[in-house]
């Protein structure tokens, strides 16, 4: 049964409402888990509500979204999100060398010290469910509130794509690879690149 189906022709008039919004919007297309969401139009209305938030009108640079998300990409092995976003992450100036330590899980260097700290937070959030109180109070003073409550959201939101994508089996896009790793997701990011 998996992946879910999916043919526009379908759609019920709900779905269609819905399958239209998303393509008239800043996606452009609907793909992936959105299909699926599909299924269930409130849910998709909302979630492409919030992914639109998320991915386009945060406080957050570009560079600094596209870390936050191929971090959650990796933690949760999340290939169709990573094929997507990694192309997008490196023509927002994230270097090549830093995507593929994340690929493989390894600490990356950082030529930017917030970058850092973005992977440093979101890491944290992602592999143990928390952020440390130093990593918090580095953030919250070198980013501010605002963002560090948008990098959360981000965070979220992502992982709730991840779950989609791996609960559904979405096939990968036609962007790069991610690395198949044997690691749980509490021994990523341990090691440097």
């Amino acid at each position: 049964m998996r992946p879910l189906p999916f043919d526009t022709k379908q759609l019920n008039e709900e779905q269609t409402s819905v399958y239209e919004t998303i393509l008239n919007g800043p996606r452009g297309e609907v793909v992936g888990p959105l299909k699926v969401w599909l299924k269930s139009p409130s849910l998709a209305m909302k979630a492409q509500d919030l992914g639109k938030f998320a991915r386009y009108e945060t406080s957050l640079s570009p560079i600094m979204s596209e870390l936050a998300i191929l971090v959650t990409a990796r933690i949760w092995s999340s290939g169709f999100e990573w094929s997507h976003h990694a192309p997008i992450a490196l023509a927002n100036g994230l270097e090549q060398h830093v995507v593929d330590a994340l690929s493989y899980a390894k600490i990356p260097v950082f030529n930017d010290e917030k970058l850092k700290l973005i992977f440093q937070f979101c890491v944290e959030l992602h592999r143990d469910y928390n952020v440390s109180d130093t990593t918090y109070s580095k953030a919250y003073e070198t980013l501010g509130e605002t963002t560090v409550i948008e990098l959360v959201a981000i965070c979220g939101y992502y992982g709730f794509i991840s779950m989609t994508i791996n609960s559904f089996a979405v096939p990968d896009g036609e962007g790069p690879s991610l690395p198949e790793l044997d690691l749980p997701a509490h021994l990523m990011f341990k090691s440097e690149a």
